[in-house]
């Protein structure tokens, strides 16, 4: 089934495929490949193969299960459009998502080169918002522009890892964007400044601004648990979606 996740942007994470494969700086210590192996030796369903990559076709209808509104992170343990996922499965998965409108999907790659590719001149149905991992400037900022092509109607980046100052954006069409730094043992540090930069552009654009965690190194670089470093930047949380008033 899908299942609910704490990751603080979404409600429920939703996995028609799983397993990937590195291809830049912000994969360097992917959480997901760690919980993969976990899981596959914990013998969860579904991970059989462990981190390589694996179309699960049995769980294409399980959205269409849950009539509640949901909010679903799409393939949380993989990138979906991963170079070895068949456009033919993708028309599946997009299938399910139209058909279940209730519903809002959060889709968010790394392969932003396949977007214009696969959806052409295509209008995605309002429920489906897509978006780009933006960790540094040589790999994430490129991404970009591959999203501004396609015409959906949110358009978000995901800044997690942040890993240096990205400079200045272009966030013209970029609806939401979403910063967080890195957790876990081998996890690196972020600077205050680069997330305020971000912040301040996403103001004059008017993008949301989500600030979703410090990660393992707080804002004092100092390293410790994730939830005791928290999410509080300028004293307070900054939980924006693009339908709200950014505060500031």
């Amino acid at each position: 089934m899908a299942t609910a996740t704490a990751i603080e942007w979404t409600e429920e994470t939703w996995n028609p495929v799983t397993g990937c494969s590195k291809v830049s700086a912000g994969c360097a210590n992917c959480y997901a490949e760690t919980m993969a192996k976990r899981l596959k030796a914990m013998g969860a369903p579904g991970y059989d193969n462990g981190f390589e990559l694996t179309l699960m076709p049995e769980r294409l209808n399980q959205p269409m299960r849950k009539m509640k509104p949901t909010r679903f992170f799409v393939n949380s343990m993989s990138d979906l459009f991963h170079e070895d996922v068949p456009d033919a499965f993708l028309d599946d998965i997009f299938a399910v998502m139209s058909q279940t409108p209730q519903h809002t999907y959060q889709i968010l790659t790394k392969r932003a080169y396949r977007l214009p590719e696969y959806f052409g001149s295509k209008i995605l149905p309002s429920n489906i918002w897509l978006g780009v991992t933006v960790e540094d400037r040589e790999s994430g900022i490129p991404r970009i522009d591959h999203l501004r092509k396609v015409n959906a109607a949110i358009r978000f980046l995901s800044v997690e890892p942040l890993l240096q100052d990205l400079g200045t954006i272009d966030l013209t069409d970029i609806h939401w964007v979403i910063v967080g730094g890195e957790s876990g043992p081998k996890a690196r540090p972020m600077n205050q400044e680069w997330v305020l930069s971000i912040k301040e552009q996403c103001e004059k654009r008017g993008s949301a601004f989500f600030f979703k965690q410090w990660g393992t190194w707080g804002m004092d670089k100092i390293k410790r648990g994730k939830k005791a470093n928290g999410r509080m930047l300028l004293g307070q949380t900054w939980s924006n979606y693009p339908s709200q008033t950014i505060a500031g």
